[in-house]
């Protein structure tokens, strides 16, 4: 093949889910291919993220335009990459990094860099004509090593929301329901669906609301986890099938939200609990229920809680840190150093390229951390996550409830590339 390199790159300012600006970038290459990124936006955000460029004028989205981004990409990063060979991915990511110039990205903006980034090797896919996760499954081999191999992912489907995600006096972010227990991604789905439209139909006759939050899961009324696991627990038995065999429940505390003083702020139970006490509490929760998943159990400042966390826990569940290392790789390092957490969430936005993101899941495959590949609050019709997590064979994504068309989207992407492969499905092995 003869050299194909960037000939444009175009930033467009759309909308994401939550009706926030967000970026758009299409990339033009010399052979006539071209490809189309959005950038997704958490709501819930790492104070150690790599910062988004905003327009911070009150007199446009309430200060939250990306006008400046799109100017970034459209004069800036479109001259440091124009004629550059399309096919180098980790010299194009290295160049805008290097160009920024700062750490956390906040010259260009995370926003900016990622949107480029994302296009370009999409671009790249539809030059060469290959499905987008084959083309990344060569891209990440360079860098992860050739025993990744591709296959399908446990879709965790955040059904019920609190935190920042809903308007309920429900604290915990996140409970979601993991598929685990069949032979194919397709009849995970349709045991998902089946749950989610059983707790809908539960809520309904508990005079419960059914209005759904941010990533789709219902928003009720209620104040406690143990509500909320009773609940989901109700509708995995109405759905007819077995939780803690077929079904498994997992968390997302987003502790950093209820943190302060030192103490854990649960309103909704009344408490505040110290960072053993919060421990004590998940680990009763645990005995109670058959989760599987915690993620961000603690402040992503509490690393004596998370160490004292992994050491009690850690045996008996995937212990996830999203706040706490925000998809960086000197973040990830110190909580190994540290022995914190045993999974890393995998965020593109919380860092700002393909080849930075890669390098972190590299580092956690060695270290024999578990890798789950994730959306946004603030989410897109873009489906790159889908391919993406097939290509670095990570076997799990949290993408939502199968519900709102900006997560549906990436079930859907999953549903045809099965279909379209023999691609390998490990369901419960997962967590063997």
């Amino acid at each position: 093949m003869s050299k194909v390199v960037i000939d444009s790159i175009q930033a467009y300012e759309v909308l994401d889910s939550r009706s926030n600006p967000t970026l758009s970038v299409e990339v033009l290459l010399s052979d006539g291919s071209s490809s189309i990124s959005f950038v997704p936006s958490g709501a819930s955000t790492g104070t150690f993220e790599a910062k988004e460029r905003r327009d911070y004028d009150n007199k446009r989205y309430h200060g939250k335009g990306v006008l400046q981004a799109v100017e970034t990409v459209n004069k800036e990063l479109n001259k440091l990459l124009k004629n550059r060979d399309a096919l180098d991915q980790q010299k194009i990511d290295y160049l805008m990094c290097k160009e920024d110039g700062t750490e956390d990205k906040s010259n260009f903006g995370a926003n900016s860099i990622l949107g480029v980034s994302l296009a370009c090797v999409k671009a790249v896919a539809n030059s060469l004509d290959l499905p987008l996760h084959e083309y990344l499954s060569k891209s990440a081999r360079e860098v992860l090593g050739n025993e990744v191999h591709q296959k399908m992912p446990i879709p965790m489907m955040n059904i019920l929301n609190g935190g920042a995600h809903a308007d309920n006096s429900l604290d915990f972010q996140e409970f979601m329901i993991m598929p685990v227990g069949f032979d194919s991604y397709r009849r995970s789905i349709q045991c998902g669906v089946e749950i989610y439209n059983c707790l809908k139909e539960i809520l309904k006759k508990e005079n419960l609301s059914t209005s759904v939050g941010d990533e789709g899961g219902f928003t009720p009324e209620i104040s406690s986890p143990e509500e909320a696991l009773d609940l989901i627990s109700v509708a995995i038995k109405t759905a007819k099938y077995e939780m803690g065999r077929e079904v498994l429940l997992s968390l997302d505390v987003a502790a950093s939200e209820f943190y302060g003083d030192e103490k854990y702020l649960i309103g909704g139970l009344g408490k505040n609990f110290s960072s053993s006490e919060l421990v004590s509490y998940l680990s009763q929760l645990i005995t109670k229920y058959p989760i599987s998943s915690i993620e961000d159990g603690l402040s992503e400042d509490d690393w004596q809680g998370w160490t004292h966390l992994t050491k009690d826990l850690g045996t008996r569940s995937q212990l996830v840190g999203d706040d706490l290392f925000v998809t960086n790789y000197r973040r990830l390092e110190k909580g190994i150093k540290n022995n914190a957490a045993n999974a890393i969430l995998i965020k593109l936005n919380q860092i700002g390229t393909i080849t930075e993101t890669l390098e972190t899941i590299k580092l956690a495959n060695s270290n024999n951390y578990k890798t789950i590949i994730s959306h946004r609050s603030g989410e897109t019709e873009d489906t790159f996550i889908a391919d993406f997590v097939v290509a670095v064979g990570s076997g799990q994504i949290k993408t939502g409830a199968p519900s709102r068309s900006e997560r549906t989207s990436k079930y859907n992407r999953l549903l045809m590339i099965e279909d379209k492969t023999e691609m390998e499905y490990l369901g419960i092995n997962e967590f063997k």
